[in-house]
């Protein structure tokens, strides 16, 4: 359920909605016709990465001023229309290109998307079946107030078939209309029926970009103060872990982003202080019997980088496991958003490395498609800033 479609929450009428979307197709095609003019070969990779770096950038750039812009009900009915698209094309782009398939369903309540390989892809070269890894609860980014997990179908099928888990992206809700901790208690919910599947949590791995890397971190907190078991690993993508937004790369970086150089946090806070250890996990103590071995990746021209470096070295000064990678000249979440790049190939080989390190496949007869092991492997902590 996306959440123009939620009780309470009001969109923008028919017309008033086509000339939503008619604003950001000529606000993106206005930024790209920029591409030109801002030396689009330069940067830290090849001819072709520099090029699709700089359109992207601006593409991405023209949507997020665009959208940021917006009245609140016009916001979600250009949201629900892209939504639609996405389950349109997405379905048969990620089943006959990355032979997967996705699932509308519920768990614990919540609404979402389950993606799995496809039955007849599931197998080993001699035509053997292959037990799934284990379990990915997704968590789309968006800042905490857009977007929907079928937004986020081509990356998800990626990380089915980098990981060979299950992956479900929970459609979790968003402020203003729903602050914090609505998105928390909800992936919470959906992580405690996992658990109520009869998935243990050491075949469990929660994973999130951006405001959903914030989010799952949130998550962990909420976890620990439940007194609930750990998931066996965690993997963020440029999270957004640190809401008083207040450090140095926030301004240096403002121009080689796709950010907005005003990022909203306040909807989400909701009177809540930035600072809370809750929302801004930089704030945290993590220790390693509660917070789980956790991978991060982020770029070196990103408003975040700094932060996330904190973090990264916080984790590993708490003798957390953690690998960290950082791409120079990248910026926010590029695997998602430039997944052909020479960087986000580089992430893909190293979370195709570390797939089973924590999570072992092992058949589960009450949890159909799924897999694990009884205990995580361990790995030995990566010193914090190492790629």
């Amino acid at each position: 359920m996306v959440m123009a479609d939620r009780e309470g929450v009001k969109t923008a009428s028919g017309p008033v909605t086509a000339l939503t979307m008619l604003g950001l197709v000529g606000t993106v095609g206005n930024g790209l016709a920029r591409l030109p003019f801002v030396h689009p070969f330069r940067g830290p990779g090849g001819f072709a990465d520099n090029l699709g770096q700089s359109a992207t950038r601006l593409a991405v750039r023209a949507f997020m001023g665009y959208t940021m812009s917006l009245p609140i009900p016009e916001f979600r009915s250009m949201e629900r229309v892209l939504d639609r698209l996405c389950r349109v094309v997405m379905p048969p782009v990620v089943g006959g290109i990355g032979r997967v398939e996705l699932e509308q369903a519920q768990v614990g309540g919540i609404d979402g998307v389950w993606c799995r390989t496809k039955a007849e892809a599931q197998v080993d070269d001699d035509g053997n079946p292959v037990a799934t890894q284990g379990t990915i609860l997704y968590l789309h980014g968006g800042g905490y107030i857009g977007t929907t997990p079928m937004m986020y179908a081509a990356f998800a099928a990626a990380l089915v078939r980098i990981s060979n888990c299950e992956v479900f992206m929970a459609d979790y809700r968003m402020a203003p209309e729903f602050p914090y901790p609505a998105g928390v208690l909800d992936a919470a919910d959906v992580y405690q029926a996992l658990l109520d599947r009869g998935i243990p949590p050491e075949h469990l791995i929660i994973a999130g970009d951006s405001g959903g890397g914030g989010l799952a971190t949130s998550l962990i907190h909420h976890l620990h103060e439940q007194g609930l078991p750990r998931p066996a690993a965690m993997a963020l993508f440029s999270p957004e872990i640190d809401l008083d937004l207040n450090q140095e790369s926030m301004t240096a970086n403002a121009d080689t982003d796709v950010l907005p150089w005003s990022i909203p946090v306040a909807p989400y806070l909701h009177g809540l202080q930035p600072n809370d250890d809750r929302v801004s996990a930089i704030y945290s103590t993590p220790e390693p019997d509660w917070f789980p071995p956790t991978f991060i990746c982020w770029g070196g021209a990103e408003m975040f980088r700094d932060s996330i470096r904190t973090f990264g070295e916080r984790l590993d000064e708490s003798e957390v496991i953690v690998r960290l990678m950082e791409e120079d000249g990248m910026f926010h979440v590029f695997p998602i958003l430039m997944p052909w790049a020479e960087s986000s190939k580089r992430v893909f080989k190293t979370l195709t490395a570390l797939a089973g390190v924590h999570v072992a496949p092992e058949p589960r007869t009450d949890a159909p498609g799924t897999a694990g092991a009884d205990t995580p492997a361990q790995a030995a902590p990566v010193p914090a800033g190492e790629t």
